[in-house]
């Protein structure tokens, strides 16, 4: 029985599964060929559950019946009213990973009951259990998480084999920043440290272009209705992706009474996004740090996530590290295509099994101790730092 890998996503969610050799991407189970499923959860006006697209389109119709971005919200106490029903965001995650798990079905017509899911680098224990629940609520056993960007680096293996390199994964999604440096020699793929933010992603570029629409059209974003609101990240995140081919672009926001309308350049949003970028640069230079590195011993820059084909971001990692990154393949499948390699590892396939992929603590582990100069505030006995190898001893 195949173990599915799962990609776990803010905005976009996908399954990859071993096949002749290679990771090979599940299709929708309705015929379409798309492989990516909005990260999104809503309810009809009967009560019936809807995942992926149709939920999608509902965030602006019915934005009181209709959830995304809730992986951010992963191991807390955040609850959602859809309709007449509460869920947390691990429940929410529980409908689409059992969606993806249906389509796994379909696509392999066998059942699948354990898949690997992928989660970033910087969960810390209560988003990875919740992560965990989510999957047993979804009918599937999840023994192991991957980090994305480990995942990421397994992909690059897979494809290029590299004897003996050192890079560095920039995994910037719809909701976070992964960044991650990596070894490989001989068929061990050496996770050597790792930075990130669970808080800054793709989503944020869109909340900042709406707010600065906002600002030029006398409007106060705050005080929109829940509708207005989505419709105008909507707009956000369209003027965003047309970004990606050209120049400029017009961002229009139509609210049933008038038509607002803005154009936008790259220059704009590199001004627009400022604040976003300074924290974007804080992880990469930490990772050196800690690797005790810098730039002239990397190899080559990796850059996965669904954000990171962005022009404007791409011309900042060119700007902040002097080096030109590259890609491989398309970024929104990179993660999903390293979780379906490592499945195969955990499957024991006779073409993988040999590759080893070694991992971190990405947060320093300890106990809380008596704090003798200020009885308010806790101190931590570190037993484990961060960056340690796993297992640690």
């Amino acid at each position: 029985m195949a173990i599915i890998g799962i990609d776990l996503g803010t905005t976009y969610s996908l399954a990859s599964v071993w096949k002749d050799g290679s990771p090979v991407l599940i299709p929708d189970a309705s015929g379409s060929e798309e492989v990516l499923t909005p990260s999104v959860v809503g309810v009809d006006d009967d009560g019936n559950i809807l995942v992926g697209r149709a939920a999608k389109e509902r965030l602006i119709t019915h934005p009181e019946k209709t959830a995304g971005k809730f992986k951010r919200f992963m191991g807390t106490k955040k609850v959602y009213s859809l309709g007449k029903n509460k869920y947390n965001a691990e429940e929410l995650s529980s409908f689409v990973l059992r969606k993806l798990k249906r389509d796994a079905e379909a696509f392999l017509g066998e059942p699948v009951e354990e898949a690997v899911v992928s989660v970033p680098a910087y969960f810390n224990d209560e988003q990875r259990s919740a992560t965990k629940k989510a999957g047993r609520l979804a009918g599937l056993k999840v023994e192991r998480l991957v980090n994305e960007p480990s995942a990421a680096a397994l992909a690059y293996q897979n494809d290029f084999r590299h004897s003996d390199a050192m890079f560095m994964v920039i995994d910037f999604g719809g909701g976070t920043l992964d960044v991650s440096l990596v070894e490989c020699f001989g068929n061990i793929v050496n996770i050597v440290a790792i930075s990130g933010n669970n808080h800054l992603g793709g989503l944020d570029f869109d909340n900042a272009i709406a707010r600065y629409f906002c600002q030029k059209k006398d409007m106060i974003f705050a005080k929109l209705t829940a509708d207005q609101q989505q419709i105008l990240l909507k707009s956000a995140e369209k003027a965003k992706k047309r970004l990606t081919d050209k120049e400029s672009t017009e961002m229009i926001y139509a609210n049933g009474v008038s038509v607002e309308k803005l154009t936008l350049s790259r220059e704009d949003v590199v001004m627009i996004c400022g604040d976003l970028f300074k924290e974007f640069c804080k992880p990469v230079n930490k990772v050196l740090m800690d690797a005790g590195m810098t730039m002239e011993d990397i190899d080559d820059v990796i850059m996965v996530g669904g954000s990171c084909k962005m022009p404007v971001v791409k011309m900042y990692i060119e700007h902040i590290l002097r080096r030109e990154p590259i890609y491989i393949g398309s970024p929104d499948y990179v993660v999903a295509y390293g979780v379906g390699v490592y499945a195969a590892i955990k499957e024991r396939k006779g073409d993988i099994k040999d590759t080893v992929l070694t991992d971190i603590c990405p947060f320093s582990l300890g106990v809380n101790i008596y704090n003798r100069q200020d009885e308010e505030r806790d101190l931590m006995s570190v037993i484990i730092e961060r960056n340690t190898p796993l297992p640690a001893i």
